[in-house]
């Protein structure tokens, strides 16, 4: 990692300043491996031998902590990485295998304080119940930091560990096909279903559920655990859960989305989105499509935060990070493509490109460092203090739960205000 001097560095300690501004962006990290490029594990910062270790993990996170980031977000899948859209590509020269998102989060959790930690998880084939207690137990071991990014799957080999369902072999060519768009569109509802079982799983315990009263023999009020009766066209769910309810009320659920169907998943489901606009304009179309199925849902007085996705090299010199990102091109035989914008050059040109971003109405970024063990560091030790400079972003953490940094207020239990 980069030194730099201590007087440069952020602050974690509450303080006079620690009202973020009302310019103040929300920044995130995406981490996945030994980064986002395919030939990152092969530089000298990569550590590969310890990608599958509890200390690799714990050394990111607190690195972002550091850093005062709002999250990092854990990249998970039920198949192998691949380079390709649909399928395995059966390449051995890049990074194979990882670790359980919600359990890498669940072990660095007691390690940090204030960031918050958003496993992925698959909605396709994995159960609402199994992950609503599964974030619960994760805001309960954060104290309050826990989300989620729900994601979904039509490879044909994810669905095969299963056996339960099948789905047709395409290409991303093939992804406005009318077939494939049928496809999509069912996986996007059953996967806003998902969100509303597991949400309603987490209000199914009232706050005062449990009443630990030794002298009468009484550890829970029957009355105020619920069942949640959801019925979907995939699953029902009878409820409650077994898992009181969390820290939070509601844990911060977010969605990766690129097109119609999953940004009506956002604007229905999420209380974050994240997109992948290339330029000022299209991130204004998409916030304007977003912001009009926030609406249609009925959620327009609700606060849903837009991020927009860029991998980054960053350098202290543009030269510097154009050739390093040459040469992991070199490295992995081919020009490095993806479904976000590619930032290359310094920390201070990657602010401004963030500040022009926001007057789109994102509300913050989710930044995907090509090589982790360089970029994290640029971005917690050159990215952040450069928008402190302007004002643009918080010195200390301000909230301790997730939901606070993010300005989401605490809801109310559905099934408490029910029985009032």
């Amino acid at each position: 990692m980069a030194s730099t001097p201590p007087s440069s560095l952020p602050s974690s300690s509450p303080s006079a300043s620690s009202t973020p501004s009302s310019s103040a962006l929300h920044l995130a990290v995406a981490l996945d491996g030994a980064g986002w490029h395919p030939a990152a594990w092969r530089e000298p910062v990569a550590r590969p031998r310890e990608l599958l270790t509890a200390g690799y993990w714990a050394g990111l996170v607190t690195e972002a902590e550091r850093g005062l980031l709002d999250f990092v977000t854990i990249e998970d899948g039920l198949g192998l990485q691949s380079s390709h859209f649909t399928e395995p590509d059966g390449r051995t020269d890049q990074v194979r295998g990882r670790l359980d998102a919600v359990l890498i989060a669940a072990r660095v959790a007691p390690l940090t304080r204030h960031i918050g930690l958003v496993p992925t998880v698959v909605a396709t084939h994995t159960e609402p119940f199994h992950i609503s207690k599964a974030i619960a137990t994760l805001d309960y071991v954060s104290t309050g930091r826990a989300g989620l990014r729900v994601q979904v799957s039509a490879r044909q080999n994810e669905a095969a560990h299963f056996g339960r369902r099948t789905f047709p072999r395409f290409d991303i060519e093939d992804l406005d096909t009318p077939a494939v768009r049928e496809v999509t569109t069912d996986l996007f509802d059953e996967a806003a279903d998902y969100v509303e079982a597991v949400r309603r799983l987490w209000d199914s315990w009232e706050d005062d559920a449990e009443i630990r009263d030794v002298a009468t023999g009484r550890f829970i009020d029957r009355d105020k655990l619920h069942y949640i009766d959801f019925e979907g066209r995939h699953f029902s769910v009878k409820g409650p859960s077994i898992t009181p309810r969390p820290p939070q009320g509601q844990p911060v659920v977010s969605a990766l989305a690129h097109q119609s169907t999953p940004f009506q998943l956002v604007g229905r489901s999420a209380d974050i989105g994240y997109v992948t606009p290339h330029d000022l304009d299209q991130a204004r179309a998409i916030v304007d499509e977003i912001r009009a199925a926030q609406t249609a849902a009925g959620r327009a007085g609700d606060t849903l935060h837009i991020f927009a996705d860029l991998l980054v090299f960053l350098d202290d010199d543009p030269g510097t990070a154009a050739a390093r990102r040459e040469r992991l091109d070199s490295l992995a035989g081919h020009p490095y493509t993806g479904d976000a914008r590619v930032f290359t050059g310094t920390p201070a040109q990657l602010a401004d490109l963030l500040l022009e971003l926001r007057q789109a109405g994102l509300s913050g970024f989710r930044l995907r460092p090509a090589v982790v063990g360089h970029d994290l560091p640029q971005i917690t030790r050159g990215l952040v203090p450069e928008l402190q400079r302007r004002d643009a972003f918080r010195r200390a953490y301000e909230a301790d739960t997730l939901r606070g940094l993010l300005g989401l207020t605490r809801p109310a239990n559905r099934y408490a205000a029910a029985t009032v």
